[in-house]
Order: C-alpha cells, then structure tokens, then sequence
C-alpha cells in the first residue's frame, strides 16, 4: 500500500526519470490524466493547513466543567470512573446543547495535555547492579 508521498514519487521517477509514457503512468499507477498532471507539476503533494484553528463554540464555555470530571475521574478507582458518554451525559444535564462527538474530541484533548508518569528502565550490564541499602539509623 502506497502512502501518497511515495506514489508521488513513483510516479514522478517513472515519467521523468525513466521515461515511462503519460498514457502508460496512469494506466499503472491507476491514476486520472488530471492527477497525472498535477503530479508532474509539482515536485511534492500539496499540503492541506488550516489558516486558523477551528472554532469550538458550543463546548468552550464548557471545558472548565469537562476539565473537572477528567480530572475528579483519575482519583476515582477503574470500575467508577465516568466514560465520555456519561460525561456527556451530566453535562446535558447542566444545560449543554452539544452532541456527544464534540465532547469526546474535547476529553481526548483534555487527556493529552495532562501530564503522564513516565518510567525509565533500569538496565546494567552483566556483572554490574545497582545497590540501595537506605539508611541504617540507630545501629
């Protein structure tokens, strides 16, 4: 399976380079005579940015309360805390007019700005160790 970068490549490598037909490309590479053209135009597939971010109206004013229930959920143990839905849910409640999806893109963005514990392997060579005798107080 080709990523697009790859096929753009390809397609580009066999026309140019190694003078493979317009006609026969699109016929291997299975590709419209337009597209064709397009690659070969352009030495790299035009990007998509957006010029702003997008606007989140309908949950902005309510990501402080979201951001609560994230974060009142990692104190509660693995069997009682709340999922996406029933954060939607108590937030419906309290008056949001706005769909689940909106709520669950907004917990996962929550989920990645929150600080993660990080766990650095510990690893000697054979013949080497690491000793912690803590403190013999009182002997």
């Amino acid at each position: 399976m080709y990523t697009d970068m790859e096929q753009w490549i390809d397609v580009r490598r066999a026309v140019l380079a190694e003078g493979m037909s317009k006609r026969a490309a699109c016929r291997r590479f299975g590709l419209h005579w337009d597209t064709l053209k397009r690659i070969l135009a352009h030495s790299s597939p035009p990007g998509y940015l957006r010029k702003q971010a997008a606007q989140r109206a309908v949950i902005a004013p309510w990501l402080r309360r979201l951001k609560e229930l994230v974060e009142g959920n990692a104190d509660l143990p693995r069997k009682q805390r709340y999922t996406v839905k029933r954060m939607w849910q108590v937030l419906r409640v309290e008056g949001f007019a706005g769909g689940y999806t909106t709520v669950k893109d907004a917990v996962r963005e929550l989920r990645k700005q929150a600080p993660q514990e990080v766990f650095m392997p510990l690893v000697q060579r054979p013949g080497e160790a690491q000793v912690d005798f803590g403190h013999a107080v009182g002997l």
